[in-house]
């Protein structure tokens, strides 16, 4: 009989044993151990490390690892001592029923790699004792029976090979029978009871037999079964079946209940002589569970799930008996087709979460097992990845896998990758497997930072406060962790001698740039410095961009005054206004300028205060002083003008300067009038007021002779111009038509400043003759400074401590004392 224990597993392990057994007879280095059943869990099978060619303590170190192709581990690995020890209880007769040599086939895995197969033979021992599938059977037979007949009997099954199997039977001592064993073909022993003595119902109607059956083992192992063998009226004719032999085949999927075949047995006897039952004569637990023959019509059906892949093949024997006893026995074969059921299965054995990115091309990420229980075309595999990835997949061994890399990675472009490995078999239709493996790319420092603009410009007003924002520039690094951290510093530079540092300084950390003093405009407008963008990488990476910080102005300078400048000597300075003057004459003109620009730069004038309303006014833009009206002759000789200066800032900012004008016809007038006019005086003031009557008169003298030299310049022009050329060229370039009549004369004062300088100490006087001045042009101290000596006097009539100063423009006086 066929053993009742038998596991799933172990049909896996028979099935890889098997393959793999083929594939290393083609040439595969392989280690043999072998091993009793039923030893104690760690007993040692075999020194895996000498014979790998490793001390024990490396074993850990390299990664050996055990791999089987079943669910079960049967052995373990000692890393302490390198044996490879069993891991639980083996039993033989699980693992390989019915096999001769019985293998199993281990793979050892090494440095993530490398592979070795290992196979271990499992030996024998009698821990079976044989035994018969029914403990009591009982045979009819008729009374008539002739001497001589046999009677099969049921054999006993033991799943120990070799002398420990089924080795004999033994009949119990009896007066009828005798035992007689037929050896068959296949090796088995079927016992037979033969009849040696007729039977006489009346006389004995039951004869109780024990079979005995032994086997070869040390000790000797034996089972019984007791035989019940009742004597029946005459029936001498046995069934026979139409056929020694039934074989089918079946697909693993057909449907429960459905009949597979028909034996069919036949008793030429008549009446219930005739009639035949069938029972299975011999069939293991596995096939009696899956199969069920109807006793009275013979037919073979299943009653579970077929799986070739547990057992692609049953043996079964029935036999046929009539009421008499009689009977016939077939055999069964029924063949179970394999269909593609069974999807691929993958392990991943080993496997890398994480790859540098510039790792080469070819390494390792992941150890895949892949294996299909089907067989034929079923089990055959095709592996591949799915999308355009830059991975690829290699056969290492067997049927591992091993992923690696085809291409160089890229952690800035794709930072982790979900690979999906597909595993396809043969079938029609085919079934897949898919197993997901995620991947992170390791980043290495192989970006700078990139700043957000190429260069940055940064406005900033003057006059800031200390540690005010300027601006904030940005760097970004594609890196990852500290090769992503960016800090920023200033390149070391000077301006107008002072470090670049003493101004700015910038935040390492945020890339805020700070102002360290305050901005002037008028000192500084603008900076021009680099930032540089460090990174925390391994060796660090850097980049620069260009910042110009431009200082805005603010309305800080008031406007300044350039003309009229007020005499450093304590003169007071008069502009002169004929009396005769239109409408519209220019006076003077005020002339100033702002440090500021723009709209703080920009500036206008306007008229005050004045001790005549409506008699001057003032450019708005120009800052010229005209004559609003013709003047009368109830206008005083000093008209006093306060002309205000503003800027266009926010807020406005203003100067001021005070104009005194003389309103005179002619130089006598003026001189005549002098008196009214208050000047500067000091302790001696009764003694001043003689010299300035005195300095008057000669002023008029030197006025009349000056319009004589006139007059005569204008008959000999030609003269006049060498003349004047000799003495400085002040007249140089003024046109005849200027000195023509008293028009012309008032013409030539508007056009020209003179400076007549009189002194009580000096017999000289001196007039100066400067260039022409505009009515927008600004006269310059500079060009005031060519003299001629024009007046000769006798005796002085001045005290020594007075000085006259006459400048006019059109004629400005200074009148000063000491």
């Amino acid at each position: 009989m066929i053993p009742v224990r038998l596991h799933q597993d172990c049909k896996g392990l028979v099935l890889l044993g098997v393959l793999l057994g083929i594939l290393w007879e083609t040439g595969y280095t392989q280690i043999h151990y072998s091993v009793l059943e039923e030893l104690e869990k760690g007993s040692r099978v075999g020194n895996i490390a000498k014979d790998l060619g490793l001390e024990a303590q490396e074993l850990e170190e390299r990664g050996v690892r055990i791999f089987s192709g079943g669910r079960m581990q049967l052995f373990a690995l000692n890393l302490r001592s390198g044996s490879l020890v069993t891991a639980g209880r083996i039993d033989r007769e699980e693992l390989c029923m019915g096999a001769i040599k019985c293998q199993l086939n281990l793979e050892i895995l090494m440095d993530k790699v490398k592979i070795y197969g290992v196979v271990v033979e499992v030996k024998d021992i009698n821990d079976n004792a044989p035994y018969f599938q029914e403990d009591e059977l009982e045979i009819k037979m008729s009374e008539n029976a002739a001497i001589g007949m046999q009677f099969p009997l049921p054999h006993a099954w033991d799943p120990d090979i070799g002398k420990n199997s089924l080795q004999s039977y033994e009949l119990s001592s009896n007066t009828h029978f005798s035992l007689e064993v037929q050896s068959e073909a296949d090796g088995n022993k079927y016992p037979e009871l033969v009849l040696e003595r007729a039977l006489d119902r009346e006389e004995k109607a039951v004869h109780q037999l024990v079979l005995t059956a032994s086997d070869g083992g040390e000790p000797v192992r034996t089972g019984t079964a007791r035989i019940r063998v009742k004597v029946v009226d005459v029936n001498d004719n046995a069934p026979a079946f139409a056929q020694s032999e039934y074989r089918v085949s079946v697909p693993e999927n057909v449907v429960v209940g459905t009949t597979l075949l028909l034996v069919n047995a036949t008793d030429p006897d008549e009446g219930a002589n005739a009639e035949v039952m069938y029972s299975f004569r011999y069939v293991d637990n596995k096939a009696a569970q899956l199969f069920k023959l109807d006793c009275n019509l013979g037919t073979i059906s299943t009653t579970g799930e077929l799986n070739h892949e547990e057992s692609g093949f049953y043996e079964m024997e029935v036999q046929a008996m009539d009421n008499a006893g009689y009977s016939a026995r077939a055999k069964v074969l029924i063949t179970v087709v394999d269909v593609n059921d069974n999807a691929p299965e993958v392990v991943v054995t080993s496997l890398s979460s994480s790859v540098l990115e510039n790792s080469p091309r070819g390494t390792l990420i992941a150890l895949l097992n892949v294996n299909d229980q089907d067989s034929g075309e079923n089990g055959h595999v095709i592996c591949f990845i799915q999308g355009n990835l830059p991975f690829k997949l290699e056969k290492s061994y067997e049927n591992y896998y091993s992923l690696v890399t085809d291409t160089l990675l890229d952690r800035e472009l794709v930072p982790s990758y979900n690979i999906t490995v597909t595993v396809t078999d043969r079938g029609s239709p085919s079934l897949s497997t898919e197993t997901h493996i995620s991947l992170n790319v390791a980043d290495i420092n192989d970006n700078p930072p990139a700043f957000s603009h190429a260069s940055y410009t940064a406005y900033i007003p003057e006059n800031n406060p200390r540690g005010a924002s300027i601006v904030s520039v940005t760097a970004y690094d594609p890196d990852y962790g500290k090769n992503a951290q960016v800090t920023y510093s200033l390149v070391e530079d000077t301006l107008q001698g002072a470090p670049l540092s003493s101004y700015v300084s910038i935040n390492s950390d945020t890339g805020v740039l700070y102002a360290l003093r305050s901005f002037d405009y008028e000192q500084s407008r603008d900076l021009q410095l680099r930032v540089t963008a460090h990174d925390s990488g391994d060796p660090p990476l850097s980049n620069n961009v260009s910042l110009s910080i431009f200082v805005l102005d603010q309305n800080d300078n008031t406007p300044e005054i350039l003309y009229p400048a007020l005499p450093t000597d304590g003169s007071t300075g008069v502009e002169l206004a004929p009396r005769s003057a239109e409408p519209g004459y220019l006076v003077t003109k005020v002339v100033a300028v702002d440090r500021d620009s723009g709209q703080n730069a920009w500036l206008s004038y306007r008229l005050l205060k004045a001790s005549e309303p409506g008699l001057f006014a003032v450019g708005l833009h120009t800052g010229e002083v005209r004559t609003a009206r013709a003047l009368l002759d109830r206008d005083t000789i000093k008209q006093s003008l306060v002309v205000a200066v503003q800027d266009h800032g926010q807020p406005p900012l203003s100067a001021t300067v005070t104009l005194t004008v003389a309103v005179a016809d002619s130089i006598p007038a003026i001189l005549s009038d002098l008196g009214s006019l208050e000047v500067p005086y000091n302790s001696d003031a009764s003694s001043l007021t003689l010299y300035l009557v005195v300095a008057v008169a000669a002023v008029s003298c030197v006025f009349l002779a000056f319009v004589i030299v006139l007059l005569a310049l204008r008959l000999r022009h030609w003269h006049a111009s060498r003349l004047l050329q000799a003495s400085g060229g002040g007249l140089a370039s003024v046109p005849a038509s200027q000195f023509v009549g008293v028009d012309g004369m008032r013409a030539f004062l508007q056009t020209y400043s003179h400076e007549v300088s009189l002194t009580a100490d000096s017999r000289k006087s001196h007039l100066i003759f400067p260039q022409p001045n505009y009515a927008d042009t600004l006269i310059s101290q500079e060009s005031c400074e060519k003299s001629e000596p024009l007046l000769q006097s006798g005796d002085s009539m001045f005290s020594k401590d007075n000085h006259v100063c006459i400048q006019v423009s059109p004629y400005q006086i200074f009148f000063s004392g000491r």
